[in-house]
């Protein structure tokens, strides 16, 4: 019995990798980079510039959210602010085409100097940094950290202060090292369609996902291995972060425009939003009624007014 259970698992194991990997190949062929890949030290950081030529116009950065990459922004935002901004879109560290910073989770002040270090290679000393959800985390941590090194920033339903509930028990599992070593190559190898349709529709509410957007995302790269283990990781760290960096707002002096929907269920707006307004001098709060968490996509003329107005009040424009 001992010997044909061993069997059994050994050929179960070799059956989920093959399954994983042939999961992960299909999706990298079918969506591969659409940028460039820099080197930050000893890490890759993939960037896709879209918009105005360097020096023609504003440097604009933007950040993608948990489970992200590039492709959420280049759906609908950044072609609606191509023609008045240069437009430099990073994969963050872990995600994506971006290669992980270390094992344990890079934390969100690592992941905005690497960041800005990526931005300045591009020639974009003092851009403007957008950042949406978790990447507002870490948007704030670049303006904390590097005040000199930007110019302004825009929040969009962004993470910013501890909250109380519990993390999520997939990030609970997928972030311990049995869930990282048993439980992320089974979700990569047979999480089915239905379920990430699901998924998206619970990130997108009360709003639809829009036509064409699973698809041209790409949702299977964020089903990568590589990619699940990093995003765990952040996430079971986030908490942590958060407290520490909320107690340095108060030195975040340059225009930084908050925009969040009243119906966001991920990302609080009494807690997150309308406590930068509180705490930042600087801060001006857009409120977007009956908006969920990816105004981005289902309200881009109020998200790209608000990168607007930023640059107005940083005389970028």
């Amino acid at each position: 019995m001992l010997i044909w259970t061993g069997l059994a698992v050994a050929a179960g194991t070799a059956l989920t990798l093959w399954q994983a990997g042939r999961r992960e190949a299909a999706a990298e062929t079918r969506h591969p980079p659409q940028g460039q890949v820099l080197v930050v030290g000893s890490h890759r950081v993939h960037v896709v510039e879209m918009g105005r030529p360097k020096g023609s116009a504003p440097d604009l950065v933007l950040l993608h959210g948990s489970s992200g990459n590039t492709r959420d922004m280049t759906f609908r935002l950044a072609p609606a602010l191509a023609d008045e901004f240069r437009i430099l879109i990073f994969d963050r560290p872990g995600l994506g085409y971006s290669s992980p910073l270390n094992g344990t989770g890079a934390t969100i002040r690592q992941q905005a100097d690497v960041m800005r270090q990526a931005a300045a290679q591009m020639g974009a000393e003092k851009p403007l940094v957008l950042g949406q959800s978790y990447g507002g985390a870490v948007a704030l941590a670049w303006a904390v950290d590097h005040p000199e090194s930007l110019s302004a920033l825009v929040s969009v339903s962004g993470v910013a202060y501890p909250w109380t509930s519990p993390l999520d028990p997939l990030y609970r599992l997928t972030s311990s090292r049995f869930g990282s070593a048993v439980a992320v190559p089974l979700l990569t190898a047979y999480v089915p369609d239905a379920v990430v349709s699901r998924s998206l529709q619970e990130i997108f509410a009360p709003q639809a996902v829009p036509k064409g957007y699973a698809e041209h995302f790409g949702t299977r790269l964020s089903l990568r291995r590589s990619s699940l283990r990093a995003n765990a990781r952040q996430r079971a760290n986030l908490l942590e972060e958060v407290t520490e960096l909320s107690q340095h707002y108060g030195s975040i002096t340059v225009p930084l425009e908050v925009i969040h929907g009243t119906e966001d269920d991920l990302v609080n707006l009494n807690l997150h939003a309308e406590g930068l307004a509180r705490d930042v001098d600087s801060a001006r709060l857009t409120l977007l009624e009956g908006i969920g968490h990816m105004p981005q996509h289902v309200a881009t003329d109020d998200v790209a007014d608000a990168v607007r107005r930023a640059a107005e009040r940083a005389n970028l424009r």
